[in-house]
């Protein structure tokens, strides 16, 4: 037989199987699109240029792994659909003469002209569409993009290399599964189904054990560390409590209402729940696998929406006033000619101060054991009192005169007393120690306090402690500096102000401030070190400069390079959702053509075989959107505690936008319900 027969061949089985190969194809030109469009903005040098691009680039380095790992696993996947569904086809061309190694040159054909048009049409979509997803992510990120058009040819050829790589993997699966298959097998291949199997009991117990706890877990951690570290072990024990259930679990269901006679003896009923318990561990698994990519598009979207949305309270958050210096005087060093000399530039600048805040605090890190806070980290690990992950705390040490004053109270304290104050953790305790310092009475626990950016910034969770004056402050400071020696941390004057003019007179003055001590504005600083070099003389104290302005487009470049990469994940799950739902109903309506075509012939009508139909589809069709739903509920504290690092600290603002884009999702779900159930209808009818 010469090559051209093969290729006709291939070219007929893929046309005349359109409904099965091109929803694949067009899933894997989505894929290689979508890949080369984020690697391209990973290497545009133009990109880069945008403020904040930098931080963008770097997060979209992670979505380039992810979507190459999803792509292989994906389409490695759903193509035992592709085969299941051609094994008859493959069969009687065995029967009627091809040998296997015939079989072999045309399905060798097929997944090449499946790759070649993947390809092709892929990186043509990804190279025109590339230049707009550049704008649109400069759009998110605040900036003004050209409209130069250019194409990076490395990114070409890493797109074909993986490319290539996942079809012949998918390949080599392919012609395992012919060799492997015997004629006879493949032709009844439709027709021989899976063995009800049995209700597992254990299995389903299991599922529920594991999913009970990855819940508990998640509604239980109270602050954002010990979230960041148990939130991927969370989701590896809801993916595999979701399987099991699903497969497992399904069955037992099946079971139980098989035994209630009031239900299981219906028309409506009686067909569908037979048909789910004879397949339900294939079925198990797709609605399995339904329901945990749903959850990541709920996931992916919902929290990083909220970051995004949220980036103005973020920043604001993060730097409470537009320009913040904070000033680390050595001990009797007076700080009042740099106030002066600060107030001189503004003053030159013909610009008016508001909402001045100034105050005089002591921050320091410790690991707290009960109503004990360490300051020897290594001691404290080595009995085995903390955990130097989740047990870690930022102390922020106020004098009282100074939460009076900011926040408009009369407040007094007695010798050994104090008011406490928390974020991202709750205190339980009366007292608090603070180890070769003291102990103080817990007088009040207040319920709020300004924002200190420090605070904000940090993932660990903060410990405001407000005492009588500022010379136990001094007390706490000496007291930490026998154990940390020249690492020690010293007490600071923050003076913070809003300005009355616009971005640039902003920055502008940052910059003449921060050229007082030789500190730089827009730069991350790290206490009292990033002042003048040493061995310079100095006319001011070391000081540190923020400035919100200066700062703005590299929180925002966090932000919207998340949000961006969610959105853009999002889009590769719901690729895979999509995709999975309507194989899914593809390959049961041919199942169960046959099935109703005796029911309609032994006398059931086209009423009650749609009933029944509907019974069936809507069952297993909405299930995984319920429980993707509650997957969601129960994994917000986690999310809600995490979005706290990044400054988005308003619940009902977290909810809301949770709230919407589930039920934007379960829009979409519906409307491929409608699409995907036609299909199965038009194929279940078609005999009829």
């Amino acid at each position: 037989m010469r090559g051209g027969f093969y290729i006709r061949l291939a070219a007929t089985g893929v046309s005349k199987n359109k409904k099965l190969y091109y929803p694949y194809i067009l899933t894997c030109i989505c894929m290689v699109m979508m890949y080369y469009i984020i690697s391209f903005l990973c290497r545009s040098e133009e990109f880069k240029k945008v403020p904040g691009a930098a931080t963008l680039q770097s997060i979209l380095g992670f979505g380039v792994m992810v979507i190459a790992i999803f792509s292989l696993i994906f389409l490695y996947y759903t193509n035992s659909f592709l085969i299941r569904r051609r094994q008859k086809e493959f069969g009687l061309y065995n029967i009627l003469g091809m040998g296997k190694r015939n079989l072999v040159k045309i399905l060798l054909w097929e997944n090449l002209l499946t790759a070649l048009s993947s390809l092709v049409l892929g990186l043509a979509c990804g190279v025109l569409l590339s230049k707009a997803v550049e704008m649109g992510a400069t759009r998110i990120l605040g900036g003004m993009a050209d409209f130069g058009f250019s194409v990076d040819l490395s990114v070409f050829l890493d797109t074909i290399v993986l490319f290539v790589g996942i079809f012949f993997l998918v390949m080599m699966r392919m012609l395992v599964a012919i060799l492997r298959s015997r004629p006879v097998e493949m032709l009844r291949s439709e027709s021989v189904g899976e063995k009800p199997p049995k209700a597992n009991w254990i299995l389903a117990l299991l599922g529920t054990a594991l999913l009970i706890y990855a819940y508990y877990a998640a509604v239980t951690i109270d602050d954002p560390v010990t979230a960041v570290a148990g939130f991927f072990g969370a989701v590896v024990l809801v993916i595999a409590a979701t399987y099991l259930l699903f497969i497992a679990g399904s069955v037992t269901l099946c079971r139980l209402l098989q035994r209630k006679k009031s239900y299981y003896y219906k028309t409506k009923h009686f067909v569908s729940l037979s048909s789910m318990v004879y397949r339900m561990k294939r079925n198990g698994a797709g609605l399995a696998s339904i329901c945990i990519l749903s959850t990541m598009v709920l996931v992916t979207v919902s929290s990083t929406s909220c970051l995004f949305l949220g980036s103005e309270e973020g920043i604001r958050q993060r730097y409470p006033r537009d320009i913040v210096v904070n000033i680390y005087p050595e001990e009797g060093e007076d700080v009042e000619p740099l106030y002066d000399e600060i107030d001189r530039i503004v003053e030159e600048h013909d610009v008016q101060m508001e909402n001045v805040m100034q105050y005089t605090m002591l921050s320091v890190a410790a690991l707290q054991s009960g109503d004990m806070l360490y300051f020897d980290s290594g001691e404290a690990y080595r009995t085995g009192k903390v955990n130097v992950i989740q047990d870690i705390r930022q102390m922020y040490i106020f004098p009282l005169s100074d939460y009076n004053r900011l926040m408009g109270e009369e407040k007094t304290l007695n010798d050994g007393e104090a008011l406490l104050y928390t974020t991202k953790m709750e205190y339980e305790y009366d007292t608090i120690s603070l180890e070769n310092c003291g102990t103080w009475k817990v007088k009040e626990k207040v319920p709020d306090f300004i924002s200190v950016g420090g605070d904000v910034a940090n993932v660990s969770s903060g410990v405001f402690l407000f005492v009588k004056d500022e010379s136990v402050i001094r007390q706490i400071e000496q007291g930490e500096a026998e154990i940390y020696g020249d690492n020690m941390s010293s007490v600071e004057k923050c003076y913070a102000f809003d300005l009355d003019c616009g971005e640039e007179e902003q920055i502008r003055i940052a910059e003449e401030v921060g050229a007082l001590t030789g500190a730089q504005s827009g730069q991350e600083t790290d206490g009292p070190q990033s002042g003048v070099q040493s061995g310079q003389e100095r006319a001011y104290p070391l000081a540190s400069v923020e400035c919100r302005e200066s700062e703005r487009a590299a929180f925002y470049g966090l932000n919207g390079g998340l949000f961006f990469l969610g959105l853009l994940l999002g889009i590769v799950f719901l690729f895979g959702t999509v995709l999975i739902m309507y194989y899914k109903q593809i390959s049961e309506g041919y199942e169960d053509q046959a099935r109703f075509d005796i029911l309609m012939k032994v006398g059931m009508t086209g009423r009650e075989v749609r009933q029944s139909i509907n019974s069936q589809v809507l069952t297993v069709f909405f299930l995984p959107l319920m429980v993707s739903g509650v997957h969601t509920a129960f994994a917000f504290p986690m999310i809600s505690k995490m979005v706290v690092i990044m400054g988005v600290t308003d619940q009902k603002f977290l909810i809301t936008v949770t709230v919407g884009c589930f039920l934007i999702f379960s829009l979409f779900y519906v409307l491929t319900y409608l699409v995907t159930s036609r299909e199965y209808f038009k194929i279940v009818s078609k005999k009829r």
